[in-house]
């Protein structure tokens, strides 16, 4: 049997129980009937809930994936909003499952917080915005420019590296929630908001007059942004890595949510491993043969998802870029089933 496994100081710290590390987290999620996932506060485009409480978005896509992979029910998912600053310790701590939140996956953190990067679900890299009235048009004319972001993320370490390679000064203006960055942003308490490029488009929409503020050309660093499990069940962590490939491979093979069913018949024995008409490979993750049916049935391949929550006809009008598939010029590219 498996076992959550961490390392001992972030286990003792946390006082794990004992009883809590004997079943899988496939068997814990099976018990309870639900995937419980971690997600922003509250990111258009990545995870975000309606008025209703309904949370739509990329991130929010993955986890209905896995609850439809798992229960054959995408809406067997419950949502926990969590700060940059608390995701990692709600992951370790076991309040939820799969951490699906706009993460950079980094050497420390994939190697000293107990934790496993399952795969990279947008490919991005850290912008500015700025005023429009503020007369820059590119970031290194941001010398002295006081720069609001989120405490516990990668962008404040991006942003000393940034502005100390080029001789700027600067002042950093940190914030825990997302959503308090936004709104000093918008009243004037700083010239440049700095975040994920993607977090940017989706930030944006928050202000005041949009139409008034511009993201500036330059990308500073790489942001893999993608799914974290806790280290010590590789079940858990191989059914939310094959998640996420399923629905790529889906798109690379013309796979859709209209023509899943029609594809089930298809000769191509790439697409009759996927949907579990040719092998048992769903048995390998604890689930059945037709898991990607499920998925794709119930979410879309990773395209359709894409082109759902941050496309060029959203409200983001984001274009696929590095995250088109390898085939097509991008860099989204995800193992064989086989």
């Amino acid at each position: 049997m498996n076992m959550k496994i961490l390392p001992l100081a972030v286990g003792a710290a946390l006082g794990l129980a004992v009883s809590a590390a004997q079943a899988t987290t496939l068997e814990d999620v099976k018990a309870k009937g639900f995937v419980q996932c971690g997600v922003s506060q509250g990111l258009p485009g990545f995870s975000s809930p309606d008025s209703s409480g309904n949370w739509t978005g990329l991130d929010v896509d993955l986890c209905k994936a896995m609850a439809a992979a798992i229960f054959g029910d995408a809406t067997a998912v419950k949502f926990t909003p969590l700060s940059a600053k608390e995701r990692f310790t709600a992951l370790q701590s076991g309040e939820i499952d799969v951490l699906s939140r706009n993460t950079t996956w980094t050497m420390t953190r994939d190697t000293t917080l107990g934790l496993n990067f399952a795969g990279v679900n947008y490919y991005d890299g850290q912008g500015f915005m700025v005023r429009k009235s503020l007369g820059v048009s590119s970031a290194l004319e941001l010398s002295g420019a006081s720069v609001c972001t989120n405490t516990g993320t990668t962008t404040e370490l991006n942003v000393a590296d940034y502005f100390r390679a080029n001789n700027m000064p600067y002042e950093i203006v940190a914030f825990e929630k997302a959503d308090e960055v936004v709104q000093a942003y918008d009243a004037g308490r700083c010239d440049v908001y700095t975040t994920d490029a993607s977090g940017l488009y989706a930030q944006r929409l928050k202000l005041t007059n949009p139409d008034e503020h511009m993201v500036l050309p330059e990308i500073v660093s790489k942001e893999p942004l993608g799914p974290v499990v806790r280290q010590g069940d590789d079940e858990w962590f191989n059914l939310v890595k094959w998640t996420l490939f399923a629905m790529v491979n889906a798109e690379e093979l013309g796979v859709t949510k209209a023509n899943v069913e029609e594809m089930k018949g298809s000769d191509n024995p790439a697409i009759k491993r996927l949907l579990g008409t040719e092998g048992a490979y769903g048995e390998a993750i604890g689930l059945d043969k037709d898991w990607a049916v499920k998925i794709i049935a119930a979410v879309g391949n990773y395209g359709e998802s894409f082109e759902a929550n941050v496309g060029p006809d959203t409200p983001l009008g984001i274009s696929r870029g590095l995250n088109a598939l390898w085939s097509k010029g991008g860099i989204m590219y995800a193992p064989p089933v086989r």
